[in-house]
């Protein structure tokens, strides 16, 4: 039983294993960086600072399920084209639905919001998922032994929960941070998008991973200004 589930995983221990393992943690800590944001922003639709982070928690537990499906289902999953242009289409909504909406008072632009954490959740997960298809093409292509990629995927979620609570944090810091997030979101739609039109016109890893970086870096280029409170000096009279 067990020889046939390590057949199935293609379990085969061997002297090159920790260095793919570690390839693709790495790999999974790059690629998360836009979907950290994402997820972040989304998780702020939520007012309640609790209510944030257990949607986090509960959201990448779903997202975690469906990306390990993913996972087991890729050599299917690929021949289905279908899947990429829903995964472009939804991550294109999001990008549409973030940019058109109204300014807060803050003159800034905000994700969805939620009246509820049920809300949540799954818009959390299928972005999460959406993410993956790309990701885990990618981590295929380095490694075909898939209990090598299932635990870079583990370590991936446990990465990007990390991530995403940090980020969650510096979307108040920094002004333009969650608007360059969406536009990172918006390259990894149109990446899945090329892909389902013309594998050839797809930009390589390098070339994203590049583009993000300096999207991310003017997301960090503006703190946001906080109002001090002004703290007015009391006048005493001196007694004569």
């Amino acid at each position: 039983m067990l020889d046939q589930i390590f057949d199935y995983l293609n379990f085969h221990f061997s002297i090159e294993a920790p260095i793919v393992l570690l390839i693709l943690v790495f790999l999974e800590a790059v690629l998360s960086a836009d979907n950290a944001i994402a997820l972040a922003a989304i998780a702020q639709g939520l007012e309640d600072k609790e209510l944030e982070r257990q949607a986090l928690n509960f959201g990448l537990v779903v997202a975690y399920v469906l990306r390990i499906s993913l996972i087991l289902t890729a050599t299917w999953v690929q021949k289905l084209w279908q899947f990429e242009l829903l995964g472009a289409a939804y991550l294109l909504w999001l990008v549409f639905q973030h940019f058109t909406s109204e300014e807060a008072k803050d003159d800034r632009h905000h994700g969805p919001r939620f009246n509820s954490l049920w809300q949540a959740i799954p818009v959390i997960a299928f972005t999460d998922l959406a993410f993956s298809l790309d990701s885990v093409t990618t981590a295929i292509a380095v490694s075909q032994e898939t209990w090598l990629v299932l635990t870079g995927a583990t370590v991936g979620i446990i990465t990007l929960r990390f991530m995403a609570g940090l980020f969650i944090r510096w979307l108040d810091e920094f002004e333009n941070l969650e608007d360059a997030g969406y536009v990172t979101v918006a390259l990894v739609g149109l990446r899945l998008l090329l892909k389902v039109v013309n594998d050839n016109l797809v930009p390589p890893e390098w070339v994203m991973v590049t583009a993000i970086a300096l999207i991310l870096a003017w997301g960090f280029s503006k703190r946001t200004l906080t109002e001090s409170p002004q703290v007015e000096a009391e006048k005493t009279e001196v007694p004569k």
